[in-house]
C-alpha cells in the first residue's frame, strides 16, 4: 500500500510517500519534498498548481491513501484558511481519484514518533532522522512533517 502525506500549506506543501508493509518495520521510505508557490501568483493559481503537481505524484506514485493533519487552533487565522484551502483541493483530488483520505491530529503525529505529544519541530525531526536514515539531509519542516505523518498512519494502521 503507498501513502501519500501531505503537511499542506499555500506557500510549502510537505508530502512524503512511503509504502507500509505487513512486516515488522511495516513502512519504507520512497521520497518526499517541498512543493512551493509564490506569493506573487493570484490564490486560485497557487491552489491550482498545487492541485496539479499532487496530480502528477498520483500518476506517479498511486497511492492507495492520503493523509493529511488536521487543523485544529491557528494563532493565525489567514495560515488556517489558506491551509484549509489547499486541503479542499486535496479532498477533490482524492475523490476524482478515489484514494482513501485520513486525517490525523498533530497530537497523534507527535504522540507516534516521539512518545510526547507536545514535542517540538526539532524532536519530530531528531526522531525521523534515528529511524529512517535516508532522510538525515532533510533540513525543510514541511518535509519532515510530512514524512512524520506518513509514518504516523503506518504505526498506527
Amino acid at each position: 500500500m503507498i501513502i501519500l502525506a501531505l503537511d499542506s500549506g499555500l506557500e510549502r506543501t510537505g508530502y512524503a510517500l512511503v509504502e507500509k508493509k505487513n512486516t515488522l518495520k511495516n513502512f519504507k521510505y520512497i521520497t518526499s519534498g517541498v512543493f512551493f508557490t509564490s506569493n506573487k501568483s493570484s490564490l486560485p493559481l497557487r491552489i491550482f498548481k498545487i492541485y496539479n503537481f499532487l496530480n502528477k505524484l498520483i500518476e506517479q506514485y498511486k497511492p492507495d491513501c492520503f493523509v493529511l493533519e488536521k487543523l485544529f487552533f491557528f494563532a493565525n487565522k489567514k495560515t488556517a484558511i489558506s491551509v484549509s484551502q489547499v486541503q479542499g483541493s486535496v479532498l477533490l483530488l482524492a475523490e476524482q481519484k478515489k484514494i482513501n483520505l485520513v486525517f490525523l491530529t498533530p497530537l497523534q503525529v507527535k504522540q507516534t514518533v516521539t512518545g510526547y505529544g507536545r514535542a517540538d519541530k526539532k524532536g519530530v525531526k531528531k526522531i525521523i532522522h534515528l529511524t529512517l536514515p535516508e532522510t538525515k539531509k532533510i533540513t525543510q519542516d514541511d518535509e519532515i512533517d510530512a514524512i512524520a505523518i506518513a509514518v504516523t498512519y503506518c504505526l498506527l494502521n
